[in-house]
């Protein structure tokens, strides 16, 4: 049987990239992001050995300790959601051009923006189905709500993020 320690090594590396990009969104800086994402880690490994590996969905449970953290993170802060405008080096092909560059990370910029101005269940929902590949049906699980209800907030965040950018 592994350890625990090889079982969160696995969990890690399968969600380390979808949290991290989860919270990035949400959050306005790289740096923010990455030191969020380090605690969400560090708190799931803390509940992990504690519960002795019997947490049943690692990435449902990670995704609740990233949104909260995020809500700390804004709660600590006390101050309104900025979007930096130096957050997309991660991003951009180093291979472009300069002019490609710039267009990406003034197209970033617009959605990321747009993104944080839409309701937290719609950011979330999105994110979830469309960056990380999130099935429906897992989404509605982490959120305990059915399936259709689901369905329909993700279609009015999609209406309102699209309404959003056409006003940028």
């Amino acid at each position: 049987m592994d350890s625990l320690n090889e079982q969160f090594g696995r969990i890690y590396d399968q969600y380390i990239e979808k949290i991290y990009r989860f919270v990035f969104l949400k959050v306005d800086s790289q740096e923010t992001a990455e030191d969020i994402t380090s605690k969400v880690f560090m708190k799931g490994w803390e509940a992990f050995k504690n519960q002795n590996a019997d947490i049943k969905n690692p990435g449902a449970f990670l995704y609740q300790i990233a949104r909260n953290s995020v809500v700390d993170h804004y709660r600590e802060k006390g101050r309104a959601k900025v979007v930096s405008a130096d957050f997309s080096p991660e991003i951009a092909d180093p291979k472009a051009s300069a002019h490609d560059r710039a267009i990406l990370n003034a197209d970033i910029n617009v959605i990321k923006k747009a993104v944080q101005g839409l309701k937290k269940d719609y950011q979330d929902i999105i994110i979830w189905h469309y960056l990380d590949d999130m099935p429906i049906a897992d989404i509605a699980k982490l959120l305990d709500k059915p399936a259709g209800t689901v369905r329909v907030m993700l279609h009015r965040g999609l209406k309102d993020l699209k309404n959003m950018v056409e006003e940028s």
